[in-house]
């Protein structure tokens, strides 16, 4: 199946936390879109990786993709090696992305940096003719990283006017990692009323830099091209 955008992210909930509403806007606009999560969020401090595996599902139907996937690395632990390059390689190969959205390069959990290195190598890679996994290779045109809990700066923000009720929606899915009264499991940064508003102010701030109601924002290694001015904000 090829797709035209890839959304990885490291856990469960990090492409809902980092371009929720992105990947509604795209799917709105008919594109077709799949995630990936690196891992199953094992080590997480509340809940348990078969629940968040029924979290990540309704996470994905609230968004609209087109599948979810998990490769099961490590939590914690997986590297930038061989095997870990040949899996992405793979995986990026089968969907044939034109467009991959990945964790930022730093971040505070280490998974994410290490997540967002390995997709960048494994999508260059991807493209080595001479790399054999039984399929046709493939680079594909963008990586762009998208921001999570380090305010970082991006190199540009997308308008997702409409969308952040979609994206909050799609975050509140992981029910065991949010913000719940009810929930007797210990605290965790995530889990603070205050992280669960966050979520909203954040893209309203972006949203405000650019003239629009809400943003979410995007780096990249390198340099973004652009045929003309039309739809720059």
């Amino acid at each position: 199946m090829k797709v035209d955008i890839l959304a990885i992210g490291a856990h469960p909930d990090d492409v809902e936390l980092g371009c929720g509403a992105t990947v509604a806007k795209m799917v709105a606009e008919g594109k077709k879109v799949g995630i990936v999560d690196l891992t199953r969020g094992e080590l997480g401090t509340r809940g348990s990786a078969e629940i968040r595996n029924q979290e990540a599902s309704d996470a994905a139907n609230i968004l609209g993709v087109a599948f979810r996937e998990n490769v099961e690395f490590r939590d914690g632990f997986f590297n930038h090696d061989e095997t870990h390059q040949l899996k992405l390689i793979e995986v990026i190969r089968k969907y044939r992305p034109d467009i991959i959205l990945c964790n930022a390069i730093e971040d505070r959990h280490i998974d994410h940096g290490k997540g967002g290195e390995l997709v960048e190598k494994a999508a260059f890679l991807s493209g080595l003719k001479r790399i054999e996994t039984g399929q046709e290779a493939w680079r594909p045109k963008h990586i762009f990283h998208y921001i999570q809990w380090f305010p970082l700066k991006p190199d540009f923000i997308l308008d997702v006017t409409g969308y952040l009720e979609k994206k909050k929606e799609a975050c509140m899915a992981f029910k065991t990692q949010f913000h719940d009264p009810s929930n007797k499991e210990p605290d965790t940064p995530i889990s603070s009323k205050t992280f669960q508003e966050s979520i909203e102010y954040r893209a309203k701030d972006l949203g405000m830099l650019i003239g629009t109601e809400a943003g979410e924002g995007f780096m990249i290694k390198g340099y973004l091209g652009i045929k003309d001015f039309e739809g720059i904000l």
